[in-house]
């Protein structure tokens, strides 16, 4: 079983969510409640006290629930806020691994969630919450991200990326230096995740970091050579976008 904490001040939020967890999430345990900041902080400070995930209300009477986070000495367990959308606190979410469940709670949102998290596991929950924090405080600072991976959870600096490759619903991600981290998520959710930072979709199996292209070989149909001496198809389908952004860039230079 998967013990849990639910902070949620309203009653019919608090009620939805229950009735989920026991519907759809059989596996999850709750083992209190609370409305507050300071409430959750009295439960979640007992050292008797010991869970495996709590479910967290971002907006609460006395604060926001960071303020909670914050002051707690010790967090050993994975975190899922529930949210009504915020752009921002949504975005937070996705660059440091951390889960989130957008209301009206979809069940299976929920029970993704939820599998993702396996009790005794190291889950660096404290370095997650830094990128948390830095993404939501600072959301134009793209600097670093977490990357959940099939053998553990990785911290990178966005800028060392040279291109994201999918395989299935997995995505290869090679960086400076020849490291490749397999990442368990699609390469469409990092496509939506690194929009805005130089990182542009050329094939449904490649996404690469404009600032690593080397050259474009215009005949045989286009490709890419990238830094790394990667040859990277441009889709005949996505080719005249790409060729529009090629020229904005070249214009901004």
């Amino acid at each position: 079983m998967k013990r849990a904490i639910i902070v949620e001040d309203e009653v019919k939020g608090l009620n939805n969510l229950k009735n989920l967890l026991a519907k759809y999430c059989e596996d999850v345990e709750i083992l209190a409640e609370a409305e507050s900041i300071q409430q959750a902080q009295k439960i979640l400070e007992d050292p008797a006290f010991e869970i495996d995930v709590a479910f967290l209300d971002i907006s609460l009477p006395d604060g926001l629930v960071f303020q909670l986070l914050n002051s707690l000495e010790r967090i050993d367990f994975d975190i899922i806020f529930i949210t009504a959308y915020e752009k921002y606190a949504v975005k937070a979410c996705q660059y440091s691994s951390i889960g989130y469940i957008v209301k009206p709670i979809d069940p299976d949102e929920l029970q993704e969630s939820v599998n993702r998290i396996t009790p005794g596991k190291p889950n660096k929950i404290k370095q997650r919450l830094e990128v948390f924090n830095q993404h939501y405080y600072n959301p134009n600072a793209f600097e670093k991200m977490s990357i959940s991976a099939l053998d553990g959870i990785y911290f990178i600096n966005i800028k060392e990326i040279i291109r994201c490759e999918a395989e299935d619903n997995y995505t290869h991600i090679h960086l400076k230096g020849g490291e490749k981290i397999t990442a368990s998520k699609t390469i469409k959710s990092y496509q939506e995740l690194l929009a805005g930072v130089n990182f542009y979709r050329v094939h449904k199996s490649h996404l690469i970091n404009l600032n690593y292209m080397r050259k474009f070989v215009k005949g045989d149909g286009g490709y890419l050579v990238m830094d790394d001496g990667k040859k990277i198809e441009v889709s005949r389908r996505r080719r005249p976008a790409f060729m529009e952004e090629l020229r904005r860039l070249q214009e901004e230079l």
